[in-house]
């Protein structure tokens, strides 16, 4: 298996890789391809981590076939989807509908897993922060600049807060992480809906403390870097570089920390959409939880697709149907919430299992 990433993480994929996490389970199917089978895709980092290591398993096991992934953003995996230039993609805001009806024979799109979005900070000698739905949304906003305004201290009366400003760190480039939280924020607040919206790359406000910067990993960086920041990343990412997170208000009121726990209480709220994908005919398992409405579900919880053909060789449609099977292996699935992503509950991981054969 080659997997290619940016520089910056060379470090964190090495450790990941040496992780040894052990199999439990096998692909689930007898049908192996007969020639050495080379996979291309490309797109999000929001699963990068936990597809470091089943890549890397999967590989070692069907020892015939190579998987070759680009961590670049969801934005350039729709990109290169579209384009025919992978043999699958990855993205966190999924695709829409309508550039699915223009592909020529067709996409399968299936969630794989699933991850939180959190809130990463820099604040020296402060590890524990509550921020409400009144503050977060403030912060992303502009519309609270300093760390001891009222909304936040009113959540941490605790915490000596300092009258210092509120450096805002921000994704550069479209993007799913983006996409989901833009999502949140907006369901959240009809003036963050109005001013700045749902968007793979929302138009974040103009303002000097604002940074915009590359990928999850950037995120992290510059708020390591910038003492009194605040940015929004990846929760599996934000285990491996050690920077605190805040808890986040629910719909509920209870605020809440990221864990595959909380993520599955959100996710068991999902519907599916009662209809088929365009040309191909395979299930629609594109839907949102934009606020999830439990007692102990985390506010920020979405899937993470991977977009597929449905018409191709013989050989590589065999190929990413032995793939998928091992991802959605019950042990696979297990790992997930070992490396900070949140495992697909039983009732739609069989439903994804079910859209499988869609892939031809």
């Amino acid at each position: 298996m080659i997997l290619r990433c940016a520089s910056a993480l060379r470090r964190l994929t090495a450790a990941l890789l040496t992780a040894g996490f052990a199999l439990t389970a096998s692909p689930g199917t007898a049908q192996v391809p007969e020639n050495p089978v080379n996979l291309r895709g490309s797109g999000a980092s929001f699963p990068y981590p936990i597809y470091v290591e089943w890549f890397r398993q999967f590989t070692h096991e069907e020892n015939n076939i190579f998987i070759f992934y680009e961590m670049s953003s969801s934005g350039d995996g729709i990109r290169d989807f579209l384009g025919h230039t992978v043999d699958f993609a990855a993205s966190d805001a999924a695709i829409d509908i309508a550039e699915l009806r223009k592909l020529e024979g067709g996409g399968v799109v299936l969630p794989v897993t699933a991850g939180e979005v959190v809130l990463v900070f820099n604040l020296p000698g402060i590890h524990k922060l509550k921020l409400s739905r009144a503050a977060y949304v403030g912060i992303f906003l502009g519309e609270i600049s300093r760390w001891n305004d009222p909304r936040i201290a009113a959540a941490n009366p605790d915490i000596e807060l300092p009258d210092e400003e509120i450096t805002v760190v921000t994704r550069s480039e479209s993007s799913g992480t983006s996409y989901i939280f833009s999502g949140h924020l907006s369901s959240v607040s009809s003036t963050f809906r109005e001013k700045i919206g749902l968007n793979k790359n929302p138009n974040w406000p103009k303002l000097p403390r604002f940074k915009r910067v590359p990928g999850n990993q950037g995120v992290a960086a510059a708020v390591r870097k910038n003492t009194g920041a605040i940015g929004y990343i990846e929760h599996g990412f934000a285990q491996l570089v050690n920077l605190p997170l805040a808890l986040l208000q629910n719909r509920a009121g209870n605020y809440i920390a990221a864990s595959p726990k909380s993520g599955g209480k959100a996710l068991s709220e999902v519907e599916f959409p009662q209809t088929t994908l365009p040309i191909s005919g395979a299930p629609n398992l594109i839907a949102w939880v934009w606020d999830p409405k439990g007692e102990t579900a985390y506010p920020i919880t979405s899937f993470s697709w991977l977009l597929l053909y449905a018409n191709q060789e013989d050989e590589k449609a065999l190929a990413l149907r032995q793939m998928l099977a091992f991802m959605l292996s019950k042990g696979s699935q297990s790992q997930a919430g070992t490396l900070g992503l949140v495992p697909l509950p039983e009732n739609i991981r069989r439903k994804v299992l079910d859209a499988v054969p869609y892939i031809r």
